[in-house]
């Protein structure tokens, strides 16, 4: 895991104002909600008085109370009452949470995870995603797998036709990627599985955002193509964008071996002609949705489970020429976790960088 950077751990709507909600990320059992002003606070779950989760407790306006003995914590993690000593009673300093720097940016919540900082960097979506006018749907989900597979699965997006095609929801890939209105889509699935070359290559970097352009073609019929752009931003943010949809996933590590994925699909531009109502243009992303995790996602992971080792660095892969990004991403994320270990040196390591009763998250 890269310390010093911004995750994003929850959609905006999970967190409410009527009751907390938990989540375990990074290692760390951990609590939202949200204050009278609608503002997002997150904190550590274990209240530190006999250990039970906040994240079962009850809200009261600007404080989160424990379900075990309603001790009362406030924003900033000092214990405002404890109801069996009485209103007004001392309490001791040490009865007091962690509470994490928290923002919200394009409907999501992001935790900080490293140093304790007097300035805090912008939280960093790229403009594709940032300024995106799309409607979209979005969709949250976790995956026993190392976050770093699969953020791999995702930078090698050419195993597209390998991996999809063999379940019967997969005609509507095979029609929309590869069949011809001359055939009526019936050739789909030849042309979408014989797309396995990768030509006409070409990596951008951009700070901590690399966007890998390409085209997925037949190899002894050039006229059978289709261009893609992957875009993907440091420490956990893919955008891919091909002719038929657009899709942005979020991957942030619960632990060292299982991942959460906040998953985003767009709606397809030419609905507008078709659809003039927002909440009818959604319908559309939201089976997508349904189908990725109940379809797509299954014969991903089926592969993704089942790699060794684990998690992946560098000299673990052996790539290709069309592993460009895949083998940018590993060098830079090395790197990255380098500069942010020099910047902590000296230091005691925060509390966020430890799992607390597992093994830290590499």
């Amino acid at each position: 895991m890269i310390p010093n950077q911004w995750y994003a751990i929850l959609r905006s709507q999970d967190v409410r104002t009527d009751r907390p909600t938990g989540a375990r990320r990074l290692g760390k059992e951990l609590v939202a909600w949200r204050n009278r002003a609608g503002r997002v606070v997150l904190q550590d779950a274990r209240c530190p008085h006999k250990g039970a989760s906040l994240a079962r407790g009850r809200l009261y306006g600007d404080s989160i109370g424990c379900p075990y003995h309603d001790f009362r914590f406030g924003a900033d993690g000092v214990c405002r009452l404890a109801p069996c000593l009485g209103p007004g009673a001392r309490v001791p300093r040490s009865m007091r949470i962690g509470t994490h720097p928290v923002r919200e940016r394009n409907g999501l919540v992001w935790m900080w995870w490293g140093q304790d900082l007097d300035v805090l960097p912008e939280v960093q979506v790229p403009p594709e995603v940032a300024d995106k006018p799309a409607l979209y749907a979005t969709s949250t989900w976790s995956q026993p797998v190392h976050y770093t597979r699969y953020i791999e699965s995702l930078l090698d997006f050419y195993h597209v036709p390998v991996v999809h095609r063999d379940h019967w929801f997969n005609y509507a890939d095979y029609m929309g990627w590869g069949g011809t209105l001359k055939k009526l889509g019936l050739d789909g699935r030849r042309r979408y599985i014989s797309m396995t070359k990768v030509e006409k290559s070409r990596l951008e970097v951009d700070g901590t955002t690399l966007r890998h352009y390409f085209e997925l073609c037949q190899h002894d019929d050039p006229a059978n193509r289709n261009f893609l752009r992957v875009t993907f931003t440091f420490p956990g943010m893919v955008h891919i964008h091909a002719l038929p949809f657009d899709v942005t996933i979020w991957m942030t590590p619960i632990d060292d071996g299982n991942t959460q994925v906040l998953f985003r699909w767009y709606e397809d531009e030419r609905m507008k002609n078709v659809l003039r109502f927002p909440a009818a243009r959604r319908i559309v992303p939201r089976l997508a949705l349904f189908a990725q995790k109940r379809v797509q996602e299954v014969q991903d992971m089926n592969v993704v489970r089942s790699i060794e080792p684990r998690a992946t660095g560098r000299g673990v892969n052996r790539f290709v020429a069309a592993d460009e990004l895949n083998a940018k991403y590993v060098v830079m994320r090395d790197q990255l976790k380098k500069e942010a270990a020099a910047a902590m040196a000296g230091e005691r390591p925060p509390v966020e960088l430890v799992a607390e009763g597992a093994a830290a998250v590499e």
